[in-house]
């Protein structure tokens, strides 16, 4: 039989209802009886003690929030009887020791990937077509068109069956509507293309980092290739993205086709070059295939969004299980999200191996915190009104599941947007809570691939990397299966455990670094690019 209420840790006053709890129902819990005061959907919490005003709500063994008034035992927690409260933190207090899993059944595994030069792995081989400047979004159109029309001739989608059934309908033509075959011209490598809408009208700064973060594209070993373009006048000079890559790999080979349109000419001189040159690329990278490369070549982004109130008990705490085993592999995993870490800083302050990151943990933390204090909002505004209905009421609540995606292994390192990660292990990096603008940062620092979880539900995808959707609950793997490739929810039933969930999500991440399972995301040709832009417009 199900439980119906889960604290999350031993010393919290409030529990998690993990089903629809009634009005007068009395629930057994460790010894004593709770009578649940109102109706309180599932993923939401109730009062396991009596509160006053002031009070501390603790969840997952942290400060999640305070009482704005009384609050009896029994009683659900809301946004009308709590408020945003979390731990000030000034510097590490103690140093958490790790208990390293036993990973032996996993160390002689490998998976598929690409070989670079440099010793990186990728899981995907992409020739990426990109601007340094929204002024060539066009041509970047033009030529996304042209070639996905010539090397990958998709199968037209039920959608667009549907409309021309409808228009032949209209128009008395043969009804009769089938749908052709996708066909690629080439085997082993993929075609993607990014635009965006940076590279100048903003600050310096924002071009210098939009460079870092192109240039992180570039280098990620998912990518074996590059095809540049650039108008000429732009902020985000050639020279400023070449300063970037070599600065990221000044050994790279890795080729990079850049064209210049103000030096060329006319736009037809231009595409007509960038078209020959690049299929020649193209066709020498689609030479490079799959060879089997330990699990330590992985380097996993760990990101949630649409998360609800059982993300923190089910989906995150499973890819942080996931997360230690692959750090005892020798792998890397990035956490990032910093407004959504906001609350558990002690702790990850406490793992940092060096005190220097633990102290730059805590400034880039304090930056972007005043950054939107200045801007007239706050950490307490993250939670968005769908994390709310489904449970997480405050920021420091969401914070301390969705910390729960990094596990327990050391901070080997913290790094701010746009510094590309190279060193095995644990590490933190300093980017939005927004889904894509985090994922495009992650990507852009290393991750050949990314672990997704959600509660509500999100298409999220990226150019160059798979994106793996993980479902916190069974209604939602159910309810939204095109979207979701993994479901953690039998975890909140008790029929597995954390452990055995990760354990299965490690098999299906070696099976997706392989190209043996295409992501949702994938299949939806979900390539989401959002850079982060911390400036203003001029």
């Amino acid at each position: 039989m199900q439980k119906k209420l889960i604290k999350v840790d031993p010393t919290d006053n409030v529990a998690v209802a993990l089903v629809n709890l009634v009005a007068g129902e009395t629930i057994p819990y460790e010894g004593e009886d709770v009578v649940v005061l109102s109706d309180t959907k599932m993923k939401h919490k109730i009062a396991m003690k009596d509160f006053q005003s002031g009070d501390k709500i603790i969840m997952y063994g942290v400060i999640v929030g305070k009482a704005s008034q009384t609050i009896a035992k029994g009683d659900t927690i809301t946004t009308a009887n709590v408020k945003h409260e979390s731990a000030k933190v000034t510097g590490k207090t103690d140093t958490i020791g790790w208990e390293v899993p036993n990973v032996d059944q996993w160390k002689d595994k490998t998976f598929m990937g690409y070989h670079r030069t440099d010793g990186q792995v990728g899981t995907e081989n992409v020739w990426l077509f990109f601007p340094l400047v929204f002024c060539e979004n066009r041509n970047i159109e033009i030529l996304k068109g042209i070639f996905e029309k010539e090397l990958k001739k998709p199968k037209e989608n039920d959608y667009q069956l549907l409309l021309r059934s409808l228009v032949n309908s209209e128009t008395g033509a043969d009804d009769a509507v089938t749908k052709s075959a996708e066909v690629d011209l080439f085997e082993n490598i993929d075609v993607k293309f990014i635009q965006h809408q940076g590279g100048c009208g903003g600050i310096r700064q924002d071009s210098h980092s939009l460079a870092k973060l192109l240039a992180g594209y570039v280098n990620n070993p998912n990518v074996a290739g590059a095809t540049v373009l650039s108008l000429g006048c732009q902020n985000l000079q050639i020279s400023i993205f070449q300063d970037a890559m070599k600065a990221i790999n000044p050994n790279s080979d890795k080729p990079v086709l850049i064209y210049d349109q103000q030096s060329i000419g006319t736009i037809e001189e231009m595409l007509s070059t960038v078209v020959k040159d690049s299929f020649a690329a193209i066709k020498e990278a689609n030479k490079i295939v799959r060879k089997p490369a330990p699990l330590s070549k992985l380097t996993i982004g760990l990101e949630c969004g649409g998360s609800d109130g059982f993300s923190g008990i089910s989906a995150n705490p499973t890819l942080g299980v996931l997360s230690d085993k692959l750090v005892a592999l020798g792998g890397t995993t990035i956490l990032s999200e910093f407004p959504e870490l906001c609350g558990v800083e002690q702790e990850l302050v406490n793992r940092c191996v060096d005190d220097k990151d633990g102290k730059r943990f805590l400034e880039l933390m304090q930056w972007y915190e005043k950054s939107v204090v200045d801007a007239g909002s706050g950490f307490d505004m993250n939670p968005s009104p769908g994390n709310i209905k489904d449970g997480l009421i405050t920021d420091a609540m969401k914070s301390a599941g969705a910390s729960k995606k990094g596990g327990t292994s050391p901070i080997v390192g913290v790094y701010d947007y746009g510094e590309y990660i190279n060193e095995p292990g644990f590490t933190l990096l300093c980017t939005p809570g927004n889904d894509v603008e985090c994922t495009t940062a992650m990507v852009g620092s290393g991750a050949n691939m990314v672990l997704f979880t959600t509660g509500l539900g999100t298409p999220t995808g990226n150019p160059i990397a798979p994106v793996v959707k993980v479902s916190s609950n069974t209604q939602l793997a159910n309810k939204m299966s095109d979207i979701i490739d993994f479901n953690t929810g039998e975890i909140i039933t008790g029929d597995k455990s954390i452990e055995e969930m990760a354990d299965e999500m490690l098999e299906f991440v070696i099976q997706v670094a392989s190209g043996n399972i295409k992501t949702k995301a994938a299949i939806l040709n979900q390539n989401d690019f959002i850079p982060w832009k911390r400036g203003v417009s001029l």
